[in-house]
């Protein structure tokens, strides 16, 4: 039996193929049209539902039922031992809550982890491709739900709307303030962030909303990603160099910094224990190697001898 199976919805927009090709299950989210139910990329593709909804069909969304999500589960734990569930944003749907709720019976507790990192789209997307890759490492379902939750403030997305229609349709603004907006050519850019959406400006023109969302995108970047990155990445090299520099009396230069390799690997690259000590002793053999064995130079030893 395999360790961990990774399960989202169609609402991360991975389509079957890519699905079969990433070895994940995807969990198609009903919607009506008209009065007709359709499960997203099943009973429609992507295609088709585009074509209706530009013939002005009204379309409203739905939750899976509980029965399709616990069907899904227990088929998915006979060939998996646990199992991370990334659904939509509770922000956006009570499906989220629903399955956190079911994950706690018994026949669940402890084998299905139901992460809520505030995502949708394309950030969805991109939270299932790294559960992926953290289940390639090693990582167990509670460490893979941690990790995606603790980036829950890291990701912003900006919209600009071409038509107010289906606000209007799904009640979000009323008849006469999509009306004016027409009139008026305006075209709001909306801005999506930890599960809630919120109006980010409203601009005369889709070129001025283009403008605006890449100006909001750079100051995001700029401001709280990059320079975020960079202050981590300082802290942390400043903190191991004082412990390299305070310790290497004691402990030995070249095992400090074996030390603090493997430290930096384990908190910063989210590497496993395993491979962060087995790079952080060939290091040490390495620099040992060269400069004590062939170059000949002195380094300090703590009490023990290295």
């Amino acid at each position: 039996m395999k360790k961990t199976g990774i399960m989202t919805d169609s609402h991360s927009g991975i389509l079957p193929e890519e699905a079969e090709r990433l070895g994940i299950r995807v969990l198609p989210m009903p919607f009506y049209i008209g009065e007709k139910l359709y499960r997203e990329g099943v009973d429609l593709s992507r295609d088709e539902f585009y074509d209706m909804l530009r013939k002005g069909v009204d379309v409203s969304t739905s939750q899976p039922s509980p029965a399709e999500v616990i069907d899904m589960w227990k088929e998915m734990l006979k060939e998996y031992e646990e199992i991370v569930y990334i659904p939509l944003s509770s922000a956006l749907s009570g499906s989220c809550m629903a399955a956190a709720a079911m994950a706690n019976d018994d026949a669940f507790a402890g084998k299905v982890f139901v992460v809520d990192n505030g995502r949708v789209a394309t950030p969805m997307h991109r939270s299932v491709l790294d559960a992926v890759e953290m289940v390639k490492k090693g990582y167990s379902a509670a460490e893979i739900k941690k990790i995606l939750e603790e980036t829950r403030e890291k990701m912003t997305i900006y919209i600009g709307l071409s038509t107010l229609e289906y606000l209007k349709k799904g009640g979000r603004i009323s008849s006469v303030t999509a009306l004016a907006a027409n009139v008026l050519n305006i075209k709001p850019v909306m801005h999506f962030s930890t599960g809630k959406l919120d109006t980010y400006q409203k601009c005369r023109g889709l070129k001025k909303s283009r403008k605006v969302m890449i100006d909001a995108m750079k100051e995001e970047l700029e401001t709280n990603i990059l320079n975020l990155t960079e202050l981590k990445n300082l802290l942390l090299f400043m903190l191991l160099g004082t412990g390299v520099l305070l310790l290497s009396d004691y402990l030995g230069l070249l095992t400090c910094l074996g030390l603090s390799v493997i430290a930096y690997l384990k908190i910063w690259g989210r590497e496993k224990w395993i491979k962060s000590i087995v790079i952080g002793v060939c290091m040490v053999a390495f620099l040992y190697g060269v400069f004590v064995l062939f170059l000949h130079v002195p380094v300090p030893k703590g009490p023990l001898g290295f």
